[in-house]
C-alpha cells in the first residue's frame, strides 16, 4: 500500500510514503532523534521527510512525534488497512516488543523507563515523550516491553526499529 500525506504539527513538516523504500531525510534539531526516525523509517520501509522549527528539546521531540502520527493516521485507518500490528527487534545487548492498534482512544503502555539515561543531551525520558506524542497523533494503543537492555542508547535503537516494524504490518493490508 502506498500512501503519502503531509502534516503540518504546529512546528513540524512531514511527507510520508507508506509502502516506499525506507529512506528518510530528517532534521529534528536533535542528532539522536534524527538517527532514531531513519531507523523506524528504513524498518517500516517509509520514505520520510521530516523537518522541525527550532525550538526546545522537548517541542521538537514534540512536535516530530506529533506531525509523524498525523501522517501516518490515514494509512493506518484506511480501506483494506490492517489497523494493527506487532514486532520483536535487537539492538545489540536490547530487545524491545512493540504492539500497537489504531484506536478512538490513544495511550501507550510501557516498562521501558530512561528518565534518568540523558540519551544525546536530552534531559528528558525522549522515547516516552515520543511514543506518547506519536499515540496521540495517530489515534494509536501502543504497548511497548523492554525485555533486555543496558545501554540506553541500543534500547531506543530496539524500541524504534520495533516500532517501524509494527507501524509498517499495521500500515498494510489485512
Amino acid at each position: 500500500m502506498t500512501a503519502i500525506d503531509e502534516a503540518g504539527a504546529g512546528r513540524s513538516g512531514v511527507r510520508l510514503v507508506v509502502g516506499g523504500s525506507g529512506r528518510a531525510t530528517v532534521s529534528t534539531g536533535l542528532s539522536v532523534l534524527d538517527y532514531l526516525l531513519g531507523q523506524l523509517a528504513l524498518y517500516a520501509r517509509f520514505d520520510l521527510t521530516l523537518e522541525n522549527a527550532p525550538g526546545s528539546a522537548d517541542a521538537e521531540v514534540a512536535a516530530a512525534a506529533r506531525g509523524l502520527g498525523e501522517a501516518l493516521a490515514p494509512s493506518l485507518r484506511a480501506e483494506g488497512a490492517r489497523g494493527f500490528g506487532s514486532a520483536s527487534m535487537p539492538a545489540d545487548e536490547a530487545l524491545a516488543t512493540v504492539a500497537l492498534e489504531a484506536t478512538d482512544g490513544p495511550q501507550v503502555h510501557s516498562n521501558a523507563d530512561l528518565s534518568g539515561a540523558h540519551v544525546g543531551g536530552l534531559g528528558t525520558d525522549l522515547a516516552a515523550r515520543f511514543l506518547q506524542e506519536l499515540a496521540e497523533g495517530a489515534g494509536l494503543t501502543l504497548h511497548v516491553r523492554l525485555i533486555e537492555g543496558r545501554e540506553p542508547q541500543h534500547v531506543l535503537e530496539a524500541i524504534f526499529k520495533a516500532l517501524g516494524v509494527a507501524l509498517a504490518e499495521a500500515c498494510g493490508p489485512a
